[in-house]
């Protein structure tokens, strides 16, 4: 039998006219009580009658996703999450790929969707943070990565600094000395690569080993084949690196494919970490060590973020910027 109002009431210990506030946003709900009341909605899996509840709010249950790459492992991975999620809070997701394109990201960010979508959830690579926080958005906003100042929008991300920093301690900790970076992108005003290559160059000097420019590959893109030809300078270079430390897992998989290709002994021979956890890099041969940022987090506070600002009066919710977890994952690339 499908799930009343009255259930969920019971459920989170409010009354039936707070739970249909919730749904509704008809009216204020402490931030505390509507996520106690969303918990027991999923729990239960309720679903209002979205129509109806379109039609009296004024919102149209639509949210957007704009993420550079649709192809991208961590990015399909993180959007498929974010829909699942979404649906839960009876919301259908509309996905946009801007291919890190600043006009792009600026037409989603001023038009709104053409007020189709009630918020935007959006990974900016293009915009300088200086207009990011200069934007004053159409609607509900969430931006996800590392940035600088948010303005008015939500932030949710991971400390890429702190996790770059813990991916090379443990190559430093594996006794490996001539560590090279594989991802830097100075052509980019995304930020995440320059936070990744400080927390990469941090974990070096307290160890008290050189920083060596040529050891730090540039690339274009975060794909196998930018970290394949990488890895093939790198190897082609005066001093061969004895691990590696790459910005993504698509950029270690390409490091590894070159490492198999030259002979090289895997991690013997040279260690190899990624960023991201993608499903590949754990069936991969060897499995792939990687930095694992919490997607179901950052997939859940988004949501909530947008949810608070969607349902907030007059929109007077204060911009959140909210860090994630990570966590390292030794597998036999290291």
């Amino acid at each position: 039998m499908s799930s009343r109002l009255k259930d969920v009431a019971a459920r989170a210990g409010v009354s039936v006219r707070t739970v249909s506030n919730v749904v509704s946003g008809a009216a204020p709900v402490a931030v505390e009580t509507r996520r106690r009341v969303q918990e027991a909605i999923d729990e239960l899996g309720y679903h209002p009658n979205l129509a109806a509840r379109s039609l009296r709010a004024g919102r149209t249950g639509i949210i957007g996703l704009a993420i550079p790459e649709l192809h991208s492992p961590y990015f399909g991975e993180l959007a498929g999450l974010l829909v699942d999620k979404a649906r839960r809070r009876s919301w259908t997701v509309l996905i946009d790929q801007t291919h890190g394109d600043a006009e792009a990201e600026r037409r989603l960010l001023t038009a709104g969707g053409g007020r189709v979508v009630d918020g935007l959830i959006i990974s900016p690579w293009a915009l300088d943070p200086a207009e990011l926080a200069a934007t004053e958005p159409a609607i509900p906003l969430v931006l996800l990565g590392e940035r600088g100042p948010t303005g008015s929008a939500d932030r949710v991300a991971v400390d890429n600094v702190a996790a770059a920093d813990d991916a090379t301690s443990h190559l430093i900790g594996l006794g490996r000395r001539r560590i090279a970076a594989i991802g830097t992108q100075p052509h980019l005003r995304n930020g995440t690569a320059q936070l990744r290559a400080e927390g990469y160059l941090r974990a070096l000097d307290r160890a008290g080993l050189p920083s060596d420019q040529e050891a730090q590959r540039p690339v274009h893109a975060l794909h196998r084949a930018d970290g394949a030809r990488a890895m093939t300078e790198l190897l082609d270079g005066p001093t061969a690196p004895d691990a590696v430390f790459a910005f993504s897992d698509e950029l270690a998989l390409g490091a590894l494919h070159t490492a198999h290709q030259r002979g090289l002994r895997v991690p013997e021979d040279i260690a190899i970490i990624g960023f991201d956890d993608i499903e590949d890099g754990r069936y991969c041969n060897p499995p792939l060590t990687t930095i694992s940022p919490d997607k179901q987090q950052i997939a859940e506070r988004s949501l909530q973020c947008l949810a608070d600002r969607i349902y907030s009066p007059d929109n007077t919710v204060p911009p959140q910027e909210l860090t994630v977890p990570h966590r390292l994952v030794a597998r036999r690339t290291t």
